[in-house]
């Protein structure tokens, strides 16, 4: 795919985000890796819903600007999964209100935020870290993704969102609402003691599926 569709899918997906409330006002961002190593990033302070693909930030290699409006200054996070996940090509960061609040709730397990609800969250988004809070645009942040060694695609800041690699950007963003979702299941059924999926039904899916998940062994109920 070209740069100029690049530029029109990046608009479309945000509009899509925005127009459902996934991310509100000038909150969440966009960056694909292209070909030659740079990237296209949405701007600081833009609207998902209101992207120019004429002023998407187009950088290069080193994170230089070589045209558009001032990038995202999430551009460190970005970068650390990029560099750690080295089949992405595509991340998506949002302020989705589910993911958020499951981000704050003191009992979710760091190595695995959510538990094996549905197979769809497991297909998708894999399992999915948690971060601690570290303010929007904190280098310090690049490190602590490092420190997951590439482990995960999906990763959820603490009081802040997701933020999800994906190989293409429609796999990204289906995996980033994959995980809204079922953070919002995870809210509606809290304190009810729900079905998780067994160990084997999770074993299951890694075998059918080929997923690779960090934790899949991992006890949740």
């Amino acid at each position: 795919m070209d740069e100029a569709k690049l530029r029109e899918e990046i608009c479309r997906f945000g509009r899509s985000l925005f127009e459902r409330g996934l991310t509100p006002g000038s909150s969440g961002n966009i960056s694909l890796r292209l070909d030659d190593g740079g990237w296209l990033v949405t701007p600081t302070n833009a609207s998902l819903g209101f992207l120019d693909p004429a002023r998407i930030s187009r950088l290069d290699g080193q994170g230089r600007l070589l045209s558009g409006d001032a990038p995202t200054k999430e551009i460190p996070l970005h970068n650390a999964l990029y560099e750690s996940r080295s089949g992405a090509r595509a991340i998506v960061h949002l302020h989705s209100t589910h993911a958020v609040a499951l981000s704050m709730l003191p009992e979710i397990d760091p190595r695995a935020v959510l538990p094996p609800l549905t197979p769809y969250y497991l297909m998708r988004a894999g399992q999915t870290a948690l971060v601690p809070y570290f303010r929007p645009g904190d280098p310090a942040v690049a490190d602590a993704i490092r420190s997951l060694a590439g482990r995960y695609s999906s990763v959820l800041l603490a009081n802040h969102g997701p933020v999800v690699a994906g190989e293409t950007l429609e796999a990204a963003v289906f995996a980033t609402e994959e995980l809204e979702e079922t953070a919002k299941l995870y809210l509606l059924l809290r304190g009810l003691n729900p079905r998780h999926l067994s160990p084997a039904q999770v074993a299951d899916l890694v075998k059918v599926f080929g997923l690779t998940l960090p934790e899949h062994d991992h006890d949740h109920g």
